[in-house]
C-alpha cells in the first residue's frame, strides 16, 4: 500500500510540474484540466490509502480483526497476562519498524502539496500591474477633439437635439466613450462652476452608468434625460446629469469641453472626477 501511494503521489507532482509548465508556456486549457485532475486525483488516492490501509491497523491482509474479551485480572497479575502483553508489545514493536516509511510517504505528501501550490502561484501574474490611479483618468486631454469613427466633430454640425457618441482623438477605449448632446443653451441650469463646460448648448457626459457600469445610450429629447436600459436609471441632461430616477446616485461625469478655433469640439481637460460604477459610490456622492 505505501508503493501505491507513493506512486499516486509521484504522478501528483509530476502533474501539478506539467501544469505550471503548460501555463507558463501560454496555457491550454484541456491540458490544464487533465494535469489538474491527475494531480488531484493522485494525491486524493493516496490519501485513501494512507487512512484504509497505511494509518489503520497492521493486520496482514484479509485477516479478520481479532476481538479480545477478558474480565481485569487482579493486581498484581500472572504469569499469563503478563505474556500476553510482552506480545502485544513485541507485536508493537515490529509494527513501529514501518515509521521510516510513513515518514517517507509524508515526505511523498509534502512535495505533491508544494508543487501544486507553487501551479497555484504562477495564475497570480495573470492579474498584471496594480491599476494604481488608472482608474480615475481617461484618455481625454486638454485639446483633445471629439471623434466620431476618427472623424472630428464640428459644433455646427449638431442641431438641438442632436446625440453622438464621440471618443478623444484616435483612442476608442470603453471608458472614454462620451455622449455629445446640444441642447437649448437657456435651459442649462449646471452645477456651479461649470458655466463655460458648454458652448452654445452642447454638453458631455460620460457614457458608462455610475449604477453598475452600463452604456447609457438612450437620449430622450421631449423630457432632456439620458437613459440606462440596463436599470433604468435617468439622468438630467439640462442639470448636470443628476440622476432623477432608477438606483444610480452618481450623477453622470461631465467632460468640459469648448470650441477651437476651427470650430472643432475639444476638450478643456479629462474628466474631474472617475467615471463608471464602483467604490466611487464611497469616496463622493454629489
Amino acid at each position: 500500500m505505501e508503493r501505491s501511494a507513493a506512486v499516486a503521489l509521484t504522478i501528483s507532482t509530476l502533474a501539478a510540474l506539467g501544469l505550471a509548465a503548460v501555463y507558463i508556456a501560454g496555457g491550454q486549457p484541456q491540458a490544464e484540466g487533465v494535469l489538474l485532475a491527475l494531480c488531484l486525483g493522485g494525491i486524493g488516492v493516496a490519501l485513501g490509502l494512507w487512512g484504509k490501509d497505511i494509518g489503520g491497523s497492521h493486520r496482514e491482509p484479509g485477516a479478520e480483526p481479532a476481538v479480545v474479551t477478558a474480565e481485569r485480572p487482579e493486581l498484581p497479575s500472572d504469569a499469563g497476562p503478563r505474556a500476553d502483553v510482552a506480545a502485544s508489545l513485541d507485536r508493537g514493536g515490529r509494527a513501529l519498524g514501518r515509521h521510516d516509511r510513513r515518514r517517507f510517504l509524508g515526505r511523498f505528501f509534502a512535495t505533491a502539496a508544494g508543487a501544486l501550490g507553487l501551479a497555484a502561484l504562477f495564475p497570480l501574474r495573470s492579474l498584471g500591474p496594480a491599476p494604481g490611479g488608472a482608474l480615475r483618468h481617461t484618455a481625454w486631454r486638454e485639446g483633445s477633439r471629439a471623434t466620431v469613427d476618427g472623424r472630428p466633430v464640428r459644433a455646427a454640425d449638431l442641431a438641438v437635439g442632436s446625440v453622438l457618441t464621440v471618443f478623444p482623438g484616435d483612442d476608442t477605449s470603453e471608458d472614454s466613450a462620451t455622449v455629445l448632446i446640444r441642447v437649448d443653451p437657456d435651459r442649462l441650469d449646471l452645477p456651479a462652476g461649470r458655466e463655460g463646460w458648454a458652448p452654445d448648448g452642447l454638453v458631455a457626459y460620460s457614457k458608462i452608468c455610475t449604477h453598475v457600469g452600463c452604456p447609457v445610450g438612450l437620449y430622450q429629447e421631449t423630457t432632456n434625460e439620458l437613459l440606462c436600459p440596463c436599470h433604468q436609471s435617468t439622468f438630467d441632461v439640462l442639470r448636470g446629469a443628476r440622476p432623477v430616477s432608477g438606483p444610480a446616485t452618481r450623477s453622470l461625469p461631465q467632460l468640459p469641453i469648448t470650441i477651437d478655433d476651427e470650430g472643432f469640439v475639444v476638450a478643456q481637460s479629462d474628466y474631474e472626477e472617475p467615471i463608471g460604477a464602483g467604490f466611487w459610490n464611497r469616496e463622493r456622492r454629489p
